[in-house]
Formats: structure tokens, sequence, C-alpha cells
């Protein structure tokens, strides 16, 4: 035979065992590596080792839920005993009796409270409106490294990857979602990006949304004063009628955003693409929305193209130098779109 003591944790100027320590004694244990474990009141509660078949206390105690507690650490796989150590006439004899009449009452009160209780079946709840087949997303390409699109595919949703030049997130040819983490959020108010995408959103899409994501409080995130958020969030939500949703993490991101698409794709067949739901009633509209559907081209830049060459007809015909003299615009983004109008 041999044997081991385990202790709680050292305190201030006391014995005790580092909780590396206290892990090793247990994992030796655990694998016989030594058959008897000595122990304070630490190992009352919180220990698992099936394997142990005996447990010896030196001494009964008054507390029926530890006395309870304590016959718990034996008996988990195979038939296990307990031994408690009683002296006669010392107040170890008024220990035992008072623990074993409370836990006597304890199971009286139980049985008493099953006979009064009504049991109503409860039909169980049809998961299937949580499940997501044929959902599919369109997700901005800077966004493949977030955990949020790792959440999505584990959900089986169908995920194509594209540059989006308005949001983060299209779920249908009238929703699009801009996602920001809380810390981006107020940055994004600070350097006036923010109310510029919301503006965007709600230029393309019938029901743009914000997803806001995170934990930390978002007044305290910088140097700003908490009625400046909350006056662009006001502003957000009710002069431009966008909606905030605010999530906790990347999982609760990815339901949200799921739960969505999947309402917005069940209610319209119509397909979706990157360049969104944009009124065309004007001939000014409908000659952006043209330009905007050329690759890597989105409702800003599709603007500033027709602000500079007037029409559809003389962007298509442009040069790439032409078209790379237009802010925005660059080299290779003109010829990736004389490529494809096979200039």
């Amino acid at each position: 035979m041999s044997a081991k003591l385990f202790v709680g944790q050292a305190k201030k100027n006391g014995f005790g065992l580092s909780q590396k320590d206290q892990k090793r004694i247990l994992d030796e244990f655990s694998v016989d590596s030594f058959n008897i474990l000595v122990a304070t009141s630490v190992a009352e509660e919180g220990l698992d080792i099936p394997k142990v078949d005996t447990v010896i206390f030196f001494e009964p105690i008054p507390s029926a839920i530890r006395t309870i507690q304590r016959r718990g650490r034996t008996g988990r796989l195979d038939e296990g005993k307990v031994i408690v150590l009683m002296t006669l006439d010392t107040r170890d004899v008024g220990h035992k009796w008072s623990s074993h009449h409370k836990e006597k009452r304890m199971y009286r009160t139980l049985e008493t409270l099953k006979k009064k209780m009504v049991f109503v079946p409860r039909e169980k709840e049809n998961l299937n409106k949580y499940i997501f087949p044929g959902v599919k997303l369109l997700i901005d390409y800077r966004e493949k490294a977030s955990n949020v699109i790792k959440e999505l595919m584990d959900m089986g949703i169908n995920i194509s990857l594209e540059k989006l030049e308005v949001g983060d997130y299209v779920l249908s040819h009238r929703c699009c979602v801009e996602y920001k983490t809380v810390p981006d959020f107020v940055d994004s108010i600070i350097d006036g990006r923010l109310l510029e995408q919301v503006k965007q959103l709600k230029e393309n899409y019938q029901r743009p949304l914000i997803i806001v994501e995170g934990i930390e409080d978002i007044y305290s995130q910088r140097n700003i004063h908490p009625n400046a958020i909350r006056g662009v969030i006001g502003a957000i939500a009710v002069s431009f009628g966008v909606p905030i949703i605010f999530t906790k993490t990347n999982a609760d991101t990815a339901n949200q955003i799921s739960v969505i698409a999947k309402k917005e794709q069940e209610e319209i067949t119509k397909d979706f693409s990157a360049h969104g739901e944009k009124k065309t009633a004007t001939l000014e509209g409908a000659r952006e929305y043209l330009v905007s559907s050329l690759p890597g081209v989105g409702p800003r830049l599709a603007k500033a193209l027709l602000d500079h060459f007037k029409t559809p007809l003389r962007v298509m015909n442009a040069t790439i130098d032409e078209l790379s003299l237009v802010e925005g615009m660059g080299i290779k983004r003109a010829e990736r779109i004389k490529e494809v109008l096979g200039g």
C-alpha cells in the first residue's frame, strides 16, 4: 500500500498544493500509481475518480448535504462503501444522528412534493425551423478570416465570397448586413465611416441592417462622450431607419444572420447579387445600376465613372488608360472591366 496527501491550494504564509500539483496527484491516483489518498475536506466535492471503492471519514458531521456529498465520492462504477469513524460519548454521536435525521427529513419532503406535483407532458419542440437547408449568403471576401464565416459553414450555409462595395453580408436582394465589433463600431463613428456606410446601405437595399458584436461597454471604448454615441445610434435608427442588432459572440452573430437569411429567402424567390436592389425608377438610377454591375464597381465608383464619362456607353467604350484616370479605379480594375467586356 502507498499513500499521498491531498490538500487545498496554498494561502498566504500557509501550507498547500499548487493547482498543478493537485492535478498531478489526482492523475496518479486515477491510474493506480498509489492506492490511498489522504485528503482534507477539499476532496468532499468536485472530484470525479470513478474507480474509488472505499471512503473512510475520521468523524461524522452534522450537515446532511455534506454527508451526501461525501458518500458520492465512492461507488461511481461499481458498489462502494463508506466508513465513518465515531468516538462514543463525544459530540461525534450527536453529529451522526443530526445528519441522519436531517437526511431522512429531506427524503420525506421530497416524497411529499412528488405526490403533490402534477407533471404535464410538454410537446417536443420541432427543431426543423432552426435548420437552414438551401440558405445561401454572399459575403465580402475581406471577411474570410472571420470566425462568423466558420460558424455559418458549420451550420451548412452555402457561402460565396465576393468583393462587396456595400455591406459585409448579403442575405437577399433586399437585405444586407454591415457587421462590426463593438470597438470597430465606435472607431467608425470617430473617423466618419459609419454614417457614410449606413447611407450606402440605405441607397442600395430595401432592408439594410447593422449587427454590432461584442460584450464590451460601447460607451467606454474611446475618449468620446456617451451622448455622441447615443446620438449616432439614434440617427441610424430614426433618421435612416436602419435597425441595429447587438450580439455577444461569433456564434450569436452567425445564428442571427442565418435566421434572418432563412426568413428572407423563404419570403422571396428572386435571386440576389452583390449589387443589391438599387432603385432604378429614374434614368439616372438605371444608369448607375448598370455601371455598378461591372466587376469591382459599386454604387460610389459607378457615380464617379458617370460623372466623368456621362453615359454607360462611354464608360464601356473607354480605354484602360481612360478608365484608370477616374479616382478609385486603378489599372488592375480597369483591365478587369475591359477583359469582361471583351475589349
